[in-house]
């Protein structure tokens, strides 16, 4: 018996099975530590669609997977694999990517077995064989895997058998795993599940309503195939959107169907803000695609901005906010006496230090700036006591100017995926069975002891709300949570009134009194 998890016995794949039991991939998968998820985010951002190709460094991606798949990163491995598949960045190597799949599914990783059952499927590293690879989907699926559920959800929706074609009718089963795919945030799986219960035919567990709410929420969670379904379906007269054409509203689909076309790592969770559904009205829009996309796109707060080095100092010794005084190659000191001869910070000295006191003295000094040309001051050295005139002479070390300190990008900004927003100083939360008390983009989490928070507290959990709206209803996604769990915290970002007196698409973050910035 070969003991490669590649070969491993499998139950065959049954299409006509008569039950399945939702899981959640997060319950099992390993724990990712913050170390693993900084390396894994820094190989997304080198290879960000948002990059030409050219620009893509997939070698440099690979070295820091590697890193992160050593710390147990399981996305990072996975993406390794995909690096050896299509030789991007390491030689190509299928036998290379299988075992870092067989690796993953040693340690219980659904989505190893999916991968598994399409190298099955392609021959990828293995041979091809199509019935292993419905049973590897089939097992990745039970396992909590969300590409797998969606995958043969789809396969399964048909009223009738067509294996020639591809697909079966257990239609029952279907919508169970569509819909755990969809609570686990799978934007394939919002399409094929809106698809499946457009119309009428409640005996099919149809509903026009709620098939266009999850096409709409597909859009969020990054499908190009629900927003072209909207994009086609508001330009014509369809049951699904009220038989009433909105070409306004095809406009902005299509606009966000291209821009996930071109880059499918986005996510739109704040897409309300720029598209609501009917019956709301549409804000004011620019035009502009990157309008659209930066407005709806995840949000990540900046830090609290704290004070740097010598920023809350007067006179000389202040350093301006976000400056720092850059190091010098070759140190410059020069007499008390002399006439400054660079511009910038200057920091007094005693010549050579022989005592504990001056040592005390030389440590309280702070930098001071002074122009070129003028003259040194005399420093207060009474702090010495009586050995302030016999500690030796002082002199001046040059420091440089004060430069703008570079602040690194969150790498989902860099991938474009998501932009930066400052936090408002008024701390405002609110439940989630209660109305919305202020329009605003929304960030959501349950309590980190839940039982579903590591599938509930995502990274673009977010949400536009107006007031007196009531908060997004987990259960509305077949996530067990009641909304009374659900915790909202405001970050502001609402769109504002324009010279026309209508509201309009706003990319500014605070506003009014809430903005530290404004005077």
């Amino acid at each position: 018996m070969n003991p490669l998890p590649r070969n491993m016995n499998l139950q065959a794949f049954d299409p006509h099975r008569a039950d399945f039991v939702c899981k959640h991939e997060v319950d099992v998968n390993p724990p990712i530590t913050a170390e693993s998820e900084a390396l894994f985010q820094q190989g997304m951002a080198v290879t960000s669609y948002e990059l030409l190709p050219k620009q893509r460094d997939h070698a440099k991606a690979a070295e820091l997977w590697k890193q992160a798949a050593a710390l147990g990163h399981w996305k990072a491995a996975m993406n390794l694999a995909g690096l050896y598949e299509s030789g991007q960045g390491v030689p190509e190597d299928t036998e290379q990517a299988v075992l870092i799949v067989e690796g993953l599914m040693k340690q219980g990783v659904p989505a190893a077995f999916d991968k598994m059952g399409t190298y099955h499927q392609r021959g990828i590293g293995v041979n091809d064989d199509t019935s292993r690879a419905y049973a590897f989907w089939q097992l990745a699926a039970d396992m909590g895997s969300p590409a797998a559920q969606a995958y043969l959800g789809s396969k399964l929706k048909a009223t009738y058998d067509n294996p020639g074609q591809g697909f079966w009718g257990n239609r029952d089963v279907a919508l169970k795993m569509l819909e755990c795919s969809f609570a686990q945030g799978n934007g394939d799986a919002a399409y094929t599940l809106a698809l499946t219960i457009t119309g009428d035919n409640r005996s099919l567990g149809e509903d026009n309503a709620r098939a266009l709410k999850i096409y709409h929420d597909g859009v969020k969670l990054g499908s190009e195939k629900c927003a072209s379904s909207l994009f086609v379906k508001f330009d014509r007269t369809t049951p699904l959107t009220g038989n009433t054409i909105d070409t306004a509203r095809s406009d902005r689909y299509g606009e966000l169907a291209q821009a996930l076309e071109l880059n499918p790592d986005l996510r739109f969770p704040n897409l309300d803000k720029v598209l609501p559904l009917p019956p709301a009205e549409l804000p004011m829009w620019d035009g502009k695609r990157k309008t659209l996309v930066d407005a709806a796109i995840a949000l990540v707060a900046l830090p609290a901005v704290k004070p740097t080095p010598g920023s809350q100092s007067s006179g000389r010794a202040h350093i301006p906010q976000g400056h720092a005084l850059k190091a010098q190659p070759h140190p410059v000191v020069v007499e008390a006496t002399s006439s400054v001869p660079h511009s910038g910070y200057w920091l007094p000295r005693l010549h050579a230090i022989y005592r504990e006191h001056e040592r005390a003295w030389d440590n309280a000094q702070v930098p001071q700036r002074y122009a070129k040309g003028e003259v040194f001051e005399t420093m207060d050295r009474r702090s010495m006591g009586a050995y302030a005139n016999t500690a030796t002479r002082t002199v001046w070390q040059f420091l440089g100017d004060a430069v703008a300190v570079v602040q690194s990008s969150h790498p989902r900004v860099t991938q474009g995926i998501a932009r930066t927003t400052r936090v408002p100083e008024e701390s405002l939360r609110c439940k989630g069975m209660l109305s919305c008390p202020r329009t605003g983009v929304w960030a959501g989490q349950v309590a980190k002891d839940h039982p579903l928070a590591r599938l509930y507290n995502r990274w673009d959990r977010f949400a536009y709300v107006e007031k007196g709206q009531s908060f997004p209803n987990p259960e509305d996604q077949h996530i067990a949570i009641a909304p009374h769990e659900v915790r909202w915290l405001w970050l502001d970002n609402a769109n504002q009134i324009g010279p026309s007196r209508r509201t309009e698409v706003s990319l500014s973050d605070l506003h009014g009194a809430q903005d530290p910035l404004k005077t």
